[in-house]
């Protein structure tokens, strides 16, 4: 069962609260507007490369899509409380599957500089993948199962207990190797 796309709509109201068009924010975010349009209106199961440059273009963090009513101090989630559930497509900008399933560990906390995830990583459709780039840095622990990054000219397979730290303005792919993997990322972009 596909989940319905909560992203769209914040991404209209943040966009029409800055009198933006569409054409202006795809002209600042370097996204094509109509792949703003089908996002707006939940046509396409959002990517986290153009969404980081939403959320810059728009002078957001990437979790304000994700908040509901954000708290200033500590925010706690209970184990069995996972519930903010975000489905990215990868790469593929007109994909309506998802590649990544996002469990946000920190939804209810503002202001926050650094977004951390839990993750189930499914393995690529297709023999091809697509290398992306944006600002910041990513940190990955492997829970479960392994995954395959590919680095720029780089290559590493990571099993259960691996983790990995890179600048993500190299160009990147992450995706399970043969089998769903599950692993805690924590994404570091500035505004």
């Amino acid at each position: 069962m596909q989940e319905r796309n909560t992203i769209g709509p914040k991404i209209r109201q943040l966009r029409e609260s800055r009198d933006m068009t569409v054409e202006q924010l795809a002209e600042s975010s370097q996204c094509n507007a109509e792949l703003i349009k089908n996002l707006e209106e939940g046509a396409l199961v959002p990517s986290l490369t153009p969404l980081l440059r939403i959320a810059k273009a728009l002078g957001v963090r990437l979790g304000t899509f994700m908040d509901d009513h954000p708290q200033n101090g500590p925010f706690k989630l209970e184990a069995d409380k996972h519930e903010n559930l975000i489905r990215f497509s990868g790469k593929d900008a007109t994909s309506d599957q998802s590649a990544l399933d996002f469990y946000s560990l920190a939804y209810g906390k503002g202001d926050r500089h650094m977004e951390p995830f839990i993750i189930d990583v499914h393995p690529l459709q297709a023999d091809e993948y697509k290398l992306s780039s944006h600002e910041g840095e990513e940190f990955i622990y492997v829970l479960k199962g392994s995954i395959e990054i590919f680095y720029g000219q780089q290559k590493f397979l990571l099993n259960e207990g691996d983790s990995i730290y890179y600048d993500s303005i190299v160009p990147h792919d992450l995706h399970a190797h043969q089998e769903d993997a599950k692993i805690l990322a924590v994404v570091y972009a500035s505004i």
